[in-house]
C-alpha cells in the first residue's frame, strides 16, 4: 500500500500528527474525512489544501469522506477567527451546500471500492435535542478541557459566545459519530483544527474506549509573507462565475519562483520525480516560467476544463504575447468573453455607436475613454492606439464595419492599457 503520510511530508504537507498515525494506515485501509462548513456558496483556492489531502489519501487506497456542515455552519466556527461570524439563515445554508457539493466532483472518485461520499452533520444533529446532547457529550469533556484550545484562548480578551465556545463539543461530535457509525478512523483539516479534532479523538476514547487518529496541514503562506489565495479583488474562487477562468489561471501563472516550487507540491497531483525535473528545467531557463505554467494549467484544467484552459491562456497570449491583426482574427466568441472578464470593459448600444471614433471615445455619454479629442488624435498620430490588435492611423476609423462577431471591440492604447467593448 503506498504510504499516504509519506506522500503528504515530501509534499510539506504535515503539521501535525498523532501517534501511531502513520503506521496504522500502512497496516489497514480505512475512511477519513474533512468538514466544510458552507458559509459561501463556492469553494475558494484556501480549500484546495484540504481537497488534495483527500485526493492523496484515496490514492493511497482509502475512502474519502467530505462532511458538509449543515448544521455546523448555522453555528460557526471560532477558529482562527477575530470576531464572531454572522449566522447565515437555513435557505442560504442549503443554496450553498448544493453549490459547492459538485466542486468535490472534480478532484474526487465517486465511484469504486474506495468511492468519496458526502455527508451532513445536519442528518444526525436535526433531531439530537439540547438535553440529550448534554447528558451523552457535554458530560465526557470538561470546560477546562475546553478553555485550553487556542480557539478559545485567543477569544477570552475579544470576547466569545457560548455557542461558539460549543463548536468544539459539536465538531467532536461529528468525528465520534462518523467513527461508530460509518467506521471513519481520520480526521484532517488546517493547523486551525487541531484542537477541534483532539476533541473528537477523546470523545471517542471516553465514550466508547475506541482508537482515532489526527493530521493537520500547515497554514499556507506566500514567500513575502502575504496571505496565500487573496488578490487586490479578495478571494480566489473554484466558481467561474465568482473568478473567472482566466482570473483563475493568472493567479497562479504570476506565482513567484519561490512559491512556485511550494505551490506545484501542494497543488498538483505531479509525482515527486516530475516535480524535481520540473524545478530543474525552471531553475535553467527561469524566464519561460515553466513552473508556473505546469502549475496554472492542471490546476485550471480540473477545477475547470480543459477548453476553458485554453480559452484562459489564449486570452493571456491576446493580452500579453506578441498578437498580430491576423491571430486575432482567427479567435472564437469564447475568448472575446473572456476578455471582458479579463480588462475594464464597457457596455454601449448599438444606438449610440457613432461612425466617428473620436466623438465614440470622448463624447459618449455611456462612457469616455479619452478625456478629449486632441488627446485622441495625438495617441493616433504617434501610432499608438490599436483597435482589434490592428493599429489605427486614420481618426475617421470606421467602428460599424469593424466589430468581431458583429459586437466587439478591443481598444489597446499603448502596449497594456486595454478596454474591452461590448455593444448591445
Amino acid at each position: 500500500m503506498k504510504n499516504f503520510v509519506e506522500e503528504l511530508k515530501w509534499r510539506g504537507l504535515i503539521h501535525d500528527i498523532t501517534p501511531s498515525t502513520e503506521e496504522y494506515l500502512l497496516k489497514n485501509t480505512t475512511s477519513g474525512y474533512i468538514g466544510f462548513d458552507p458559509t459561501a456558496d463556492s469553494l475558494h483556492i484556501g480549500n484546495l489544501v484540504q481537497i488534495m489531502t483527500l485526493v492523496h489519501f484515496q490514492k493511497c487506497g482509502h475512502k474519502p469522506i467530505i462532511l458538509i456542515g449543515g448544521a455546523t455552519g448555522m453555528i460557526g466556527d471560532p477558529s482562527g477567527k477575530s470576531k464572531e461570524r454572522k449566522f447565515l439563515d437555513e435557505k442560504t445554508l442549503y443554496n450553498n451546500q448544493n453549490k459547492i457539493r459538485s466542486q468535490f466532483e472534480k478532484f474526487l472518485d465517486f465511484t469504486g471500492d474506495n468511492s468519496a461520499s458526502i455527508v451532513n452533520n445536519k442528518t444526525w444533529f436535526e433531531n439530537f435535542n439540547l438535553l440529550d446532547f448534554l447528558r451523552k457529550v457535554g458530560k465526557h469533556i470538561s470546560v477546562n478541557y475546553m478553555m485550553a484550545k487556542d480557539s478559545v484562548k485567543n477569544r477570552l480578551e475579544t470576547g466569545i459566545s457560548f455557542t461558539e465556545f460549543s463548536y468544539q463539543l459539536i465538531q467532536g461530535y461529528d468525528f465520534y459519530w462518523l467513527w461508530k457509525n460509518k467506521d471513519v478512523k481520520i480526521q484532517f483539516g488546517g493547523s486551525d483544527q487541531w484542537g477541534n479534532i483532539l476533541t473528537g479523538n477523546e470523545l471517542i476514547r471516553r465514550i466508547d474506549g475506541g482508537e482515532s487518529f489526527a493530521l493537520t496541514t500547515p497554514l499556507i503562506t506566500k514567500s513575502d509573507g502575504g496571505k496565500f489565495g487573496k488578490t487586490e479583488e479578495g478571494n480566489v474562487w473554484l466558481d467561474e462565475t465568482k473568478t473567472s477562468p482566466y482570473k483563475f489561471y493568472q493567479f497562479w501563472i504570476n506565482v513567484s519562483d519561490e512559491d512556485a516550487m511550494t505551490f506545484i507540491k501542494i497543488f498538483t497531483q505531479k509525482s515527486n520525480d516530475e516535480i524535481k525535473q520540473l524545478i530543474s528545467s525552471h531553475k535553467k531557463e527561469p524566464h519561460l516560467r515553466i513552473l508556473q505554467n505546469a502549475l496554472a494549467e492542471e490546476i485550471t484544467e480540473t477545477v475547470h476544463n480543459e477548453e476553458k484552459l485554453n480559452v484562459a491562456k489564449s486570452t493571456s497570449e491576446v493580452l500579453f504575447g506578441k498578437f498580430k491583426k491576423e491571430d486575432f482574427d482567427k479567435l472564437d466568441e469564447n475568448v472575446m468573453e473572456s476578455l471582458s472578464t479579463a480588462i475594464p470593459c464597457v457596455k454601449i448600444k448599438r444606438d449610440n455607436l457613432s461612425d466617428d471614433i473620436k466623438t465614440l471615445l470622448t463624447e459618449s455619454s455611456n462612457f469616455e475613454i479619452f478625456k478629449s479629442k486632441s488627446e485622441l488624435i495625438r495617441l493616433i498620430k504617434n501610432n499608438g492606439l490599436s483597435i482589434n490588435k490592428e493599429k489605427i492611423s486614420d481618426d475617421n476609423y470606421d467602428f460599424l464595419n469593424n466589430l468581431k462577431f458583429n459586437k466587439y471591440i478591443l481598444l489597446q492604447k499603448g502596449k497594456k492599457n486595454y478596454t474591452f467593448i461590448i455593444v448591445e
